[in-house]
């Protein structure tokens, strides 16, 4: 039988030990006959022609490293098959694409973006999230309460004096009781579903220096969560679901408990496998199709 062209499954040498899903993943497609490696996106011994395709996993570092990070992405699509594909990493890298979600008509949180120069005002009667607009793991973002407009103005301030765009986004407190609902999809299907605790609030640590403490659990998501979920997925531009090896929509209650999205995490999201029997199986079987489509094209 033909061996299945060579997988590399990339992290950062930072993330290795962190992330959950990284090892059983490795097994998986090891146990499916496939020569897969996990290779650190900036090692520079890494040969990524050599593989048939390159699979985004845990490169939570690129937040402080963006550039030299998507000069990674842009090289390793020039020699082999990366995925997700290199024009979707790009765009989903800078958190804007909120607003391109919400103009699609996706129901999307109202996102107010400030660049360096711009005006701060954040509404002093409403519970605001401030957070850079390329950032991951929830770091440097922070949740104020209705009497903290001037922290909340200090904390964007201080962000854009170093350079950085910012957003300010309202504070749904329905997340409080609800948590958020993360829905996976694999190749523009369903794979399964589970809820995120609350992130933000008090007293979450930091792991690693590199992620907030994540309280997760299974959740099957509604009727209303999945028509959401796929909405923002067909509004993509530049790729169709189909396209996307990996995708999850983070969504929250709205005002009127109507699910909103959060986030649509489509560059290293982790995908909480432990937690959905079977959801790794047709993770590693996806991986194995995408890589030898991209053989044989």
């Amino acid at each position: 039988m033909a061996r299945s062209p060579s997988v590399a499954l990339v992290t950062a040498s930072s993330c290795r030990n962190l992330d959950e899903d990284l090892a059983p993943l490795e097994a998986a497609l090891l146990g499916r006959g496939v020569d897969v490696a996990v290779v650190d996106w900036d090692d520079p011994a890494a040969s990524w022609s050599g593989y048939g395709l390159v699979v985004v996993r845990s490169t939570w570092d690129y937040v402080d490293r963006l550039e030299e990070f998507l000069s990674w992405v842009d090289h390793v699509d020039s020699v082999t098959r990366i995925a997700n594909p290199a024009a979707v990493l790009r765009w989903n890298t800078d958190k804007r694409y909120l607003l391109d979600l919400a103009a699609a008509g996706v129901p999307t949180i109202p996102t107010t973006v400030v660049d360096p120069g711009g005006e701060v005002r954040c509404p002093s009667t409403n519970e605001v999230v401030v957070k850079p607009v390329v950032s991951a793991g929830a770091r440097d973002t922070e949740r104020y309460a209705s009497g903290q407009r001037s922290e909340a103005e200090a904390h964007a301030h201080r962000l854009l004096d170093a350079g950085r765009s910012v957003l300010i986004q309202p504070y749904f407190e329905g997340v409080d009781e609800a948590g958020e609902t993360a829905v996976m999809f694999v190749a523009g299907e369903l794979s399964h579903g589970f809820r995120k605790g609350p992130i933000l609030r008090p007293g979450t640590g930091f792991v690693g220096g590199l992620y907030r403490e994540e309280d997760i659990g299974p959740r099957r998501p509604s009727g209303p969560e999945m028509e959401v979920a796929r909405g923002a997925l067909a509004a993509v531009p530049a790729a169709g679901p189909r396209d996307l090896l990996y995708a999850r929509a983070d969504l929250v209650p709205g005002p009127g408990g109507e699910p909103v999205v959060l986030e649509l995490e489509l560059t290293e999201p982790s995908l909480f496998h432990a937690h959905a029997p079977g959801s790794l199986d047709r993770f590693a079987a996806a991986i194995e199709r995408f890589a030898a489509a991209g053989h044989s094209s």
